[in-house]
């Protein structure tokens, strides 16, 4: 079954009622949802004591999905990688078996390289066995070469909405892995039940689908309201 999650825990008091009442906000968000996505290990590490705290805050079937840092994506533009992505991996390995998919969001500037990008993909699957997502934002990923080259380092592609360059309609195959942001505003925006109901009946059936929609308290809603359509 998918895996319906958000871009964070926090529990608005709008629908505090659907949560237990007990435990931390991590538990208190568990008690409903069986993934979460962890945008912070972009900006910043954590302890390790930390991933362990929260790996056993959740029930045995909850997982982490976990975005790469932006020292990788962004500032190296996956380059010269292999000593962050095994800090990055060591960081979180309290997770265990609870650990996700790992997400690798790359900055709109970074246009598709072959070399460079075998060489990155390379290295973080010679790390890492694990299944990996990809979110893109520049056009030049819209090309057979770069599918060809995920395809080979079964790195799957994310559905992003509003979606900066892969479309529904390019996937071939149900997509793993879908991220919401909110649309027209970017973060805030409320989907309706139509839309949610679209990107339900088209996500792989062992796929996430995660609201990114935090910042008015939406994300919390949205995932909710495709939880109750099943």
């Amino acid at each position: 079954m998918a895996i319906i999650a958000t871009a964070a825990w926090s529990v608005p008091k709008k629908v505090a009622n659907r949560f237990t009442q007990e435990g931390s906000g991590l538990t208190r968000y568990a008690s409903v949802f069986d993934g979460v996505e962890i945008n912070s290990t972009f900006y910043r590490r954590h302890k390790t004591s930390t991933f362990a705290r929260w790996a056993a805050s959740v029930p045995e079937n909850f997982r982490f999905a976990v975005k790469i840092p932006r020292e990788i994506t962004h500032v190296r533009a996956m380059e010269d990688i292999a000593e962050p992505v095994d800090t990055f991996l060591k960081d979180i390995a309290p997770l265990g078996a609870k650990r996700g998919p790992l997400l690798c969001q790359l900055p709109p500037s970074l246009v598709f390289d072959a070399d460079k990008l075998d060489r990155a993909f390379k290295v973080m699957r010679t790390a890492d066995a694990g299944p990996i997502v990809i979110e893109v934002r520049h056009k030049s990923w819209a090309s057979a070469e770069a599918l060809d080259l995920l395809k080979r380092y079964a790195i799957a592609q994310v559905l992003a909405d509003p979606a900066a360059v892969w479309q529904a309609k390019d996937f071939q195959t149900p997509p793993k892995y879908v991220r919401l942001h909110g649309k027209p505003k970017i973060y805030y925006s409320r989907y309706t039940d139509g839309e949610i109901k679209t990107f339900r009946d088209f996500l792989a059936a062992d796929g996430w689908c995660v609201f990114d929609n935090t910042a008015s308290g939406a994300a919390i809603e949205n995932a909710l309201g495709m939880l109750d359509m099943r």
